[in-house]
């Protein structure tokens, strides 16, 4: 599938016979696109079953879905399944959504690429418009792949190397663990000393207000949504300063290393992805390494609003320069 070229290049068909998980038992109604570009959607992923909270572990209906690397570990959620099946090499790519972290978090603890789309770029059921669609794969270029097929956009032009970026390992509120900011911040030299990135400082520290009280409030019927429009808007102008400085925010995608399959406890493994569905930045989960326990962990590149291309470009050079 990897250079497949661009969306119907000549007449052909860009995904043809590739084989395509899609999320949970309705995921084959936005597969459209995919089946169209030539692709064969062998099977339906598993999704947390009801009343798992935060859907951040593989708890589903038939059971555990277990992480590839380590089998008492969890592969994240929500697209637990769909990540799962394309670190075990059953499909190159599977459909995801990503509703605070559901895309991003499965793809970083179990060594995939995951990309979560701009809020409002491709179609979503999801009322409150946190949920997008998104894509879990083998690659940066089997990512890059998948979205041209569901936009239509031609190949993107790759930018001037390197690519001005700030790193942030915890955006300001979070406290995400020493071993995932080491790995995510080993990915970042790795980018730098590659040509492919080029760290800068701000010229004001990211701080963001922590989004989860405002995530919340969106998410329950009859909340007071007032404190939430306030957090956006201030995370909002906070984000757009930085994008004014830079063209990519890097940071670790989750701020732990995968927890057992009893659940998360009293961390929030969103910590560090939510507040770009709350913005609706897009963002993509690009493997970092492998932590002390044998499992993978995740660096998150964000863009600025519509700019998917860009961390994909970015992720499919580093691909070809430093390799898998």
């Amino acid at each position: 599938m990897s250079g497949a070229g661009s969306f119907m290049e000549g007449g052909a068909l860009p995904l043809a016979g590739v084989p395509i998980a899609v999320k949970g038992r309705h995921g084959l109604r936005a597969a459209g696109p995919l089946l169209a570009a030539g692709g064969v959607v062998v099977g339906a992923t598993s999704v947390p079953g009801p009343g798992t909270p935060w859907q951040t572990w593989g708890l589903g209906a038939r059971g555990r879905t277990v992480n590839p690397w380590r089998a008492d570990r969890t592969p994240g959620g929500s697209s637990a399944g769909s990540a799962v099946a394309v670190a075990a090499g059953l499909v190159p790519l599977a459909t995801g959504s990503d509703g605070a972290g559901s895309v991003r978090i499965p793809a970083a603890w179990c060594g995939v690429v995951g990309l979560k789309t701009t809020a409002g770029r491709l179609p979503s059921a999801d009322r409150t418009g946190l949920a997008v669609p998104g894509v879990l794969a083998r690659s940066a270029s089997d990512a890059a792949c998948w979205w041209r097929v569901v936009t239509g956009e031609p190949e993107p032009v790759l930018p001037p190397l390197p690519v001005t970026a700030v790193w942030s390992p915890g955006l300001g509120f979070a406290g995400p663990d020493p071993e995932p900011v080491a790995l995510a911040r080993a990915a970042v030299e790795r980018l730098v000393a590659a040509g492919v990135v080029r760290l800068v400082r701000p010229r004001v520290p990211l701080r963001l207000t922590d989004p989860g009280p405002a995530w919340l409030a969106l998410r329950t019927p009859g909340a007071d949504l007032a404190g939430a429009h306030r957090v956006r808007a201030e995370n909002d102008r906070r984000l757009a300063g930085l994008f004014a400085d830079a063209e990519l925010l890097l940071t670790p995608t989750a701020p732990t290393a995968p927890h057992g399959h009893e659940g998360p406890g009293d961390r929030y493994s969103t910590s560090l992805t939510w507040a770009f569905n709350l913005s609706g930045h897009p963002a993509l989960s690009l493997p970092a390494g492998f932590g002390g326990d044998g499992c993978p962990a995740g660096l998150q590149l964000v863009a600025s609003h519509g700019r998917e291309a860009l961390p994909l470009a970015v992720a499919r050079e580093a691909e070809a320069r430093i390799g898998d």
